[in-house]
């Protein structure tokens, strides 16, 4: 099968039926490393950041390698916190070997998309993607790009594929937006099923809880959500401002007189 960044072929390794993720270059992807998505990510060393902030062609080899590295750095950090992905075996030359997930049938699992559900089994589903995506984010990742299809149905479940893209939650700026994003296209994809999920707001009530602190794996949801409003102190902002602005100023003027 063929995605939007690679192509993915079922193999044998050994005895054994293993799923390979063969990614695509860089101009023949349809999803690019938008800036979004790479924001905060750490380069090996200082040359390596220098020559891709400058996009020379180490640069660029360099950004595609760590591009493709960091699905496999997610399996591994997520597989450990519980979250149910495919097991990763080996990732060598721009191919990913991985755990080939199945359905009842022993066949290659089917997307989310290609699947029929019924209100109750919808319901099912949307709870247990809810939940592994609090287990994400408990681990410090976000999807960034979760939808029905890159979501597989196996025989224990639902199985969360694609990650090249994932976010660090704590250090990017977008992260509260993408995972809104990708907590609404859950909903919209099982609402088609079971209309009244469609009424539920878990995105904003899970990145609440996550701010302060409190978010767990066994954390309850209700998927309401009120925001609190309150007023604004803009003086107070103006000031903080004003005093950043000042402080700035004097650090370079200290640098001029060295």
């Amino acid at each position: 099968m063929s995605g939007k960044e690679a192509m993915v072929f079922v193999v044998r390794a050994g005895g054994e039926a293993r799923c390979a993720k063969v990614y695509k270059e860089a101009d023949k992807r349809s999803f690019r490393q938008a800036v979004d998505y790479t924001e905060n990510r750490k380069a090996k060393n200082s040359r390596q950041a220098r020559a891709m902030a400058k996009g020379t062609r180490y640069g660029r080899q360099s950004q595609e390698r760590a591009w493709q590295s960091a699905e496999v750095d997610a399996l591994r950090r997520l597989a450990v916190a519980g979250v149910r992905v495919p097991k990763p075996y080996n990732f060598y030359e721009g191919v990913l070997l991985m755990e080939l997930v199945t359905d009842a049938e022993g066949n290659a699992a089917s997307r989310l998309n290609d699947v029929e559900f019924s209100a109750e089994e919808a319901r099912d589903f949307h709870q247990r993607l809810i939940g592994e995506v609090v287990r994400m984010l408990c681990a410090g990742v976000i999807h960034g790009d979760l939808s029905e299809f890159n979501i597989l149905a196996a025989t224990d479940g639902p199985v969360i594929i694609d990650l090249p893209q994932a976010v660090d939650a704590s250090g990017n700026n977008h992260a509260p937006a993408m995972l809104e994003r990708d907590v609404a296209n859950l909903r919209n994809f099982f609402g088609r099923f079971a209309p009244e999920i469609l009424a539920t707001n878990y995105g904003d009530e899970i990145w609440d809880a996550y701010q302060r602190g409190n978010l767990t794996p066994e954390m309850t949801l209700t998927g309401c959500f009120a925001r609190e409003e309150g007023v604004v102190d803009l003086e107070g902002v103006v000031r903080e401002i004003g005093d950043a602005e000042r402080e700035e100023a004097a650090r370079l003027m200290r640098m001029e007189t060295r």
